[in-house]
């Protein structure tokens, strides 16, 4: 069977939308593929879903957003003469910020085209394809409508929840949803994909497993919602359960048992894409057209090491926070994570006898030129790295949080089994006990430049605001230097852009201006969808 990157990038002709939209409103059509002899077979089916696993359908987001909001509004990367950058890192947010912009509007779009995709199965689908068929395809699209609005509750809140964009032409001016709407609808979706989905699939394809990783994510998330200082522990076990079904499942992590303990490094090459940690990646291919790649090595620190020896211009700097975060033993993941000046990399520009770091940045997503990764028409807007968006470690961490729940501390030993078989990968020492500091902690590790850091924060703000606010208050937020010969990392002096002090009103992004504008229904209170 073909693995669904063989398939994806033949359908970008079809695709009903084409770059990048000025505002969520703007209507998708009805299906990603819109002829009338269409979704006849289950093949059909299979080609529709495909199509909502990169491409343009996650362009804007990923190539926006992503990072940008998760890591460097986190504390965790910075780059702050960038402009739109530079109000991320100093929480001085305008109204016309292009990150903020491109998030919103990237995440709809998936939205759109996941709606297109349902409703045209649902509507147009042979009476001959089998409800199995039918209902496996729907998951799919309803698993990744999921994850978008997922990311739209975190940075927004209350956001509006459309299913049928088709009813914008009648209604295009939507109200917000209350946000504990917006996260019982994601629940919803990932419900009936947990139902719907096989057990194994299709390389780069969703499984029950994601969703059921993603629906403990997500109970996890929910359990502070609306609380103070505790979570509710039904929710709690909800996320227990499904994250506790994937763990013992028969999935593992990649290179668990490496005594190298190269399994976290090879994490983000592309030799390992879709690897069975992999619950859920973004699905790129090497020279496609602009708006349609993954533009990560735009992120590279050099063009010595990127195809074309091009495209290196907008390198993301670790902060010292993240830096300080790091044991001496925790080299694996320090190395695959931060180029520290006078590091060495022999697989990027291999045949140029690899890459020598001079300065300090991100390495995380930088796999190399078109030699390295065996792939003659990549260029630098498109990386063939299948970064995750979900893997198996994150689902571990959930497990762990979960079981911690309300309590001060945990040894119990499930939490512990799965908690130290993220850190033996690396090759960590296990802990004894957990609390809530050491899973952030660990997590903020293990998913830096991943866009993960922004939303632990959230979730942690939800139920003990005060704690969140102090946080990220103390964040030591600045660059630093490596001097390759002492060994030692120092923090940059020179005054950085004055930071606005957080307050719990600052892990909720403001609507970009253009649509408020067209909308002035999102400035009004959030209404119930349910």
């Amino acid at each position: 069977m073909k693995s669904i990157n063989k398939i994806i990038f033949i359908l970008l002709f079809a695709a009903a939308i084409a770059g990048c939209k000025k505002a969520f409103l703007d209507r998708p059509s009805t299906s990603q593929i819109s002829s009338n002899n269409f979704y006849k077979t289950t093949s059909d089916l299979r080609l529709a879903t495909a199509s909502l696993y990169g491409g343009t359908a996650w362009s804007q987001w990923h190539n926006g957003a992503l990072l940008q909001l998760g890591d460097i509004l986190s504390g965790t990367a910075n780059r702050q003469w960038i402009g739109d950058w530079s109000q991320l890192y100093t929480r001085a947010i305008t109204a016309n910020n292009g990150v903020v912009s491109s998030g919103w509007t990237g995440l709809y779009n998936v939205i759109g085209q996941c709606n297109g995709v349902i409703n045209a199965i649902q509507q147009q689908a042979s009476a001959s394809i089998s409800a199995a068929d039918k209902n496996a395809a729907i998951a799919e699209a309803k698993f990744i409508r999921a994850v978008a609005y997922y990311h739209l509750a975190i940075y927004w809140g209350a956001v509006p929840i459309i299913e049928d964009n088709s009813k914008l032409i009648k209604e295009p001016l939507l109200p917000r949803n209350i946000v504990s709407d917006v996260y019982k609808f994601v629940a919803k979706d990932l419900t009936y994909a947990v139902q719907n989905l096989p057990i194994k699939g299709e390389t780069g394809r969703v499984t029950t497993w994601s969703a059921q990783g993603m629906l403990a994510k997500v109970y996890l998330t929910m359990a502070g919602l609306g609380k103070s200082g505790t979570r509710d522990q039904a929710l709690l076990d909800s996320a227990k359960k499904y994250a506790g079904n994937v763990c013992k499942s028969a999935l593992t992590l990649l290179g668990q048992d490496d005594s190298q303990h190269l399994g976290y490094y090879n994490l983000f090459r592309s030799q390992y894409n879709d690897n069975p940690e992999s619950l859920f990646a973004l699905q790129w291919a090497p020279g496609v057209t602009w708006g349609n790649g993954n533009r990560n090595l735009n992120y590279s620190p050099s063009n010595d090491i990127n195809p074309q020896k091009s495209g290196a211009y907008a390198a993301l700097y670790p902060s010292y926070d993240l830096y300080k975060m790091y044991t001496t033993q925790d080299s694996v993941r320090r190395k695959a994570t931060i180029m520290l000046t006078g590091d060495t990399y022999p697989e990027l520009n291999a045949a140029g006898g690899g890459y020598k770091a001079d300065q300090v940045c991100m390495k995380k997503h930088i796999i190399g030129n078109e030699k390295d990764n065996n792939a003659p028409t990549m260029d630098p807007t498109s990386s063939p790295e299948h970064n995750a968006i979900l893997r198996l470690a994150d689902v571990y961490l959930v497990y762990a949080e979960a079981i911690l729940g309300n309590n001060g501390t945990t040894s119990d030993g499930d939490a512990l089994t799965y908690f130290n078989k993220v850190r033996s990968r690396a090759g960590v020492a296990p802990v004894l006990f957990l609390d809530a500091a050491t899973i952030l902690k660990e997590r903020r590790i293990e998913f830096a430049f991943e866009g993960q850091y922004w939303m632990d924060l959230v979730r942690w703000s939800y139920y003990q605001p005060q704690q969140a606010v102090d946080w990220i208050n103390k964040q030591d937020r600045a660059a630093f230097s490596y001097d390759a010969t002492t060994h030692i990392a120092k923090r940059d002096t020179t005054a950085p852009a004055p930071t606005l002090p957080a307050t719990i009103s600052s892990f909720t992004i403001q609507i970009p201006g253009s649509e408020l504008t067209m909308n002035p229904k999102l400035a009004a209170p959030p209404v119930p969808y349910y």
